[in-house]
């Protein structure tokens, strides 16, 4: 069934396009969230092992309501390695750096997410796209946070 949403379709292909960028970046980052989660060590273990279970646990359930708003402007949401290892521009974690590289390498990466969330932004404003304008909106202020929380840690 056709979708009759107010949207243009054109605009809803473009800010879908954006959305999958973000979906492939967001889940690139909850990777090496993870992964930094498993694998730090030293004398910042217990303060960068709890604050990365928050962010990888955040971003379980951000990656859900993009790949939702995707579904919802009748596109389908990728959901392979295949398919984000192409379309991310986060590179992956090295889980043999120390705590502050790997700190300094989340903030790089959230800092990434954040310009491609400014640049949806603008693509979905364009488009009148409230609701996606409302998601990126959110997780924009979230990267932020998280981005500055990270930076806090290191010496």
């Amino acid at each position: 069934m056709a979708i009759n949403i107010g949207l243009d379709k054109d605009e809803m292909k473009a800010v879908t396009k954006e959305l999958k960028g973000f979906l492939a970046d967001s889940y690139a980052l909850y990777l090496k969230t993870h992964n930094y989660h498993w694998n730090v060590t030293g004398p910042l273990f217990k303060a960068v092992h709890e604050l990365t279970e928050q962010q990888y646990l955040a971003l379980a359930a951000a990656v859900d309501d993009i790949a939702e708003r995707i579904r919802t402007l009748g596109e389908k949401a990728p959901g392979s390695f295949a398919a984000y290892a192409k379309a991310t521009s986060i590179k992956d974690g090295d889980e043999t750096l120390d705590a502050e590289a790997m700190l300094a390498d989340l903030v790089k990466s959230h800092e990434t997410v954040i310009r491609s969330a400014r640049h949806l932004l603008e693509t979905a404003s364009k488009a009148h796209d409230e609701s996606t304008v409302a998601l990126i909106s959110d997780r924009l202020a979230d990267h932020e946070k998280q981005a500055w929380m990270l930076r806090s840690l290191i010496a």
